[in-house]
């Protein structure tokens, strides 16, 4: 036994053993990884083949009149994560239903009057598109899927309303179906929850966001890298609304957690400010060298806490309740420490005490906010904190109403060119051009290059209809039975699957899928007539291409002014941080920001010059409006200030009106102006602050308001930022921005 257990250990150790086993590891990361990528890809294929496949078979079985209708619903509503597919269907149902009472009221009043129905239906289909456009996620889809559904349902029968209360009822049980198929499939054959993919992107948005604070706390980060990194935090608070909306349609406990996961997306939007301001004063200090050698100490400190890693074994909810605890701890001592440095700051240059001050009153107030969103982070994990949160602001969505009047516009002057076309040449697939047209309008509506779409989806439904020819042909006469019938059309919707999953030509994959089953997709009698089935996909190809043309040369989502018009609204929220309604102003402020950055983010090209600029009005917009949104929260804590001095009320009054007045119309003027006003508030709280020598506590009051008036001048006065390319021309506005200074 001996004998043999040494043998063993040294074929364990031999070379061939260690090679095996390396390979092995190998192997198996490999297999990890393609599970994680490639395979997920194979598994939302065969979930969308299984429930398309189903979804005809259960219409074949309940004898509804175009099982086509029920594929192309599978096509339509399928998504990886079961929560998405469970809110796209949610607000299918509904469009649905909505667009079926319109093609019945629209087939009601226009009685055998094309012309007047082709002008009801273009109307009706701009304004559900234009409702679209103005709401976000699948919210949208119900919009467009009201619009379009009146055009499927009504414009083939609208010589003929007698069969049109029929059609929408089978439209409707034809939906119903496929929406059960995907629903079910989705749920049911190896889920993928939206709520582990929520509490996922929580752990890597707290991992990226620890290692960004770090990096900008302990070294000096280039510009354009902290710029880019920012963004990207952008992009994940935007989407994180999405996936905690998706996730609440199928999972109780996030349902439960709804306003909880609400106030961490608030506090994390709050501490992303925080940072760029911290990022900023830095920068700011190191071209004053003496303040920087006095607070460089703390920030480093700082910096060795957020990036304490994870002991072994330490889930995420653990690890952010120590680093919350070791802040909790730094905080305690940071303002005895501040004030011994601050004496001898004081002894050797007493002018350099503003940005000391403002310094460590930035540094105060981002450990507790770091603080507050790790804890939020790390109660996440206790199952039975199911609370409701009181008083949370709800995220607003923020569009330019040019935006919306626009693509309302668009869509009916593309519905309107089709079917005038189908009227004046009685054209006998017109109507279907015209279905066409009201598709491509709708589902391009969300898109940031809506012409490219619209050209990939011409090119698959070009494809759609030589296959469906195939099929129709020589496919179809050819078999016999379900069995079969499922065997020849799983290789194509597989195909057309495939191609939707592709970033860059997900747009083939929409019109090859979505129009091989509306052109050719079984009936349960089918008709083997080739010729109408390549006249309808030739009219449909057409109307996409006169919308793709349409919308290059009506109105496009890049115009120069429109984008001027959104960076309008963007610098405009530094007006609603001045005037807007003080209780939940900070969330409504934070999230109306991001939102319309995110939209500048989806038209604009990276790296162009456009889109820096608009990054940058974003930073200088967050900077200043969350300085003043702090302002008037210790103003409204402070109202025995304006007792001991009565300007004071008058002078911050007067500092919100030239700065909203600065950011609504940026020039010269107005920033000299601005400047003046900070200069004006801070000469009167300085002159309370004098007053109050033996009055620690509302000396703290005045030296926090003092902070943040220096903050924001700093900020007016940044060389980098949009504002500092505010030159003055004239000796005497040189000479204004001096005495503001």
């Amino acid at each position: 036994m001996h004998f043999m257990n040494r043998q063993q250990a040294i074929s364990r150790t031999s070379p061939l053993h260690r090679r095996s086993a390396a390979m092995l590891q190998a192997i198996k990361r490999a297999a990890r990884e393609w599970g994680a990528g490639e395979g997920l890809i194979w598994l939302h294929l065969f979930k969308t083949v299984v429930a398309v496949l189903g979804a005809m078979g259960i219409a074949m079985l309940l004898d509804l009149p175009q099982p086509r209708i029920a594929m192309t619903t599978v096509f339509v509503l399928m998504q990886p994560l079961s929560g998405m597919v469970l809110a796209k269907s949610f607000y299918r149902i509904v469009g649905t239903a909505v667009g079926t009472i319109a093609a019945l009221v629209l087939g009601a009043v226009f009685v055998q009057q094309p012309e007047w129905y082709v002008f009801g239906l273009t109307v009706w289909v701009a304004a559900c598109t234009a409702a679209a456009v103005r709401n976000r996620h699948f919210r949208w889809y119900g919009f467009v899927l009201a619009g379009y559904t009146a055009a499927l349902i009504g414009t083939p029968l609208v010589m003929q309303p007698n069969a049109l209360y029929l059609a929408a009822l089978g439209r409707a049980a034809e939906v119903a179906v496929g929406i059960v198929c995907s629903s079910a499939v989705s749920a049911l054959i190896v889920p993928m929850q939206t709520s582990t993919v929520l509490l996922r992107t929580l752990h890597v948005r707290y991992a990226n966001f620890t290692a960004l604070a770090s990096s900008v706390l302990s070294t000096r980060l280039p510009r354009g890298t902290f710029e880019r990194r920012f963004a990207d935090l952008v992009d994940a608070i935007v989407g994180f609304e999405a996936t905690r909306v998706f996730a609440a349609f199928e999972d109780p406990s996030i349902r439960m957690r709804s306003q909880h996961l609400a106030r961490l997306n608030s506090e994390f939007m709050d501490l992303c400010a925080r940072l760029h301001a911290l990022r900023q004063l830095l920068k700011r200090l190191h071209w004053r060298g003496e303040v920087i050698e006095s607070v460089e100490p703390y920030f480093h400190e700082l910096a060795s806490l957020l990036s304490a890693p994870p002991r072994d074994g330490e889930s995420d909810g653990a690890h952010a309740s120590r680093v919350s605890a070791a802040l909790g701890t730094f905080q305690a001592s940071l303002p005895k420490r501040m004030r011994s440095t601050r004496h001898a700051v004081e002894a050797r240059a007493p002018s350099l005490l503003p940005d000391f001050d403002t310094s460590g009153e930035l540094l105060y107030r981002f450990v507790s906010e770091f603080m507050l969103y790790a804890n939020t982070y790390a109660s996440l994990a206790i199952e039975d904190n199911v609370s409701r949160e009181p008083g949370i602001a709800p995220y607003m969505n923020k569009t330019n109403g040019y935006v919306v009047a626009f693509m309302f516009l668009r869509t009916a002057l593309v519905m309107a060119m089709v079917g005038w076309f189908w009227i004046e040449t009685d054209w006998p697939s017109g109507s279907l051009a015209l279905t066409g047209a009201a598709l491509t309008c709708a589902l391009t509506s969300s898109a940031p290059n809506a012409t490219r779409l619209a050209f990939q989806m011409a090119v698959g439904a070009l494809f759609a209809t030589a296959a469906g020819y195939v099929f129709t042909s020589f496919v179809y006469p050819a078999i016999d039975g379900f069995p079969l019938l499922c065997a020849a059309l799983t290789p194509v919707l597989a195909a057309g699957a495939f191609l939707m999953t592709r970033r860059g030509i997900a747009g083939y994959g929409v019109g090859f899928s979505v129009f091989f089953c509306l052109l050719a997709g079984p009936d349960n009698v089918i008709a083997y007539a080739p010729m109408p089935l390549i006249n309808n996909g030739m009219a449909i190809v057409a109307s996409m291409l006169a919308a793709s043309v349409g919308f290059a040369v009506v109105f496009p989502p890049d115009m120069g002014w429109l984008i001027d018009r959104m960076c309008g609204d963007l610098r405009r929220q530094g007006v609603f941080a001045c005037h807007g309604v003080l209780p939940g102003l900070n969330r409504r402020f934070q999230s109306g920001t991001h939102d319309l950055m995110f939209q500048l983010r989806m038209l604009l090209t990276r790296r162009s010059r456009r889109h820096r600029d608009a990054l940058r009005w974003m930073l200088v917009t967050l900077e200043v409006g969350h300085a003043i949104i702090d302002l008037r929260k210790e103003c409204a804590a402070a109202a025995y200030v304006n007792q001991m001095n009565s300007r004071w009320n008058a002078s911050i009054d007067d500092l919100r009106g030239e700065i909203a007045r600065l950011f609504a119309r940026p020039d010269k003027r107005r920033l000299v102006r601005a400047l003046l006003a900070v200069r004006a508030a801070t000469w009167v709280a300085q002159d309370v602050l004098d007053r109050l020598r033996h009055d620690r506590d509302r000396r703290h009051d005045l030296q926090r308001m003092l902070s943040c008036l220096h903050f924001i001048r700093t900020a007016l006065l940044d060389r980098d930022a949009p504002l500092g390319t505010l030159r003055m021309r004239s000796p005497r506005s040189a000479w204004s921005i001096a005495a503001a200074r």
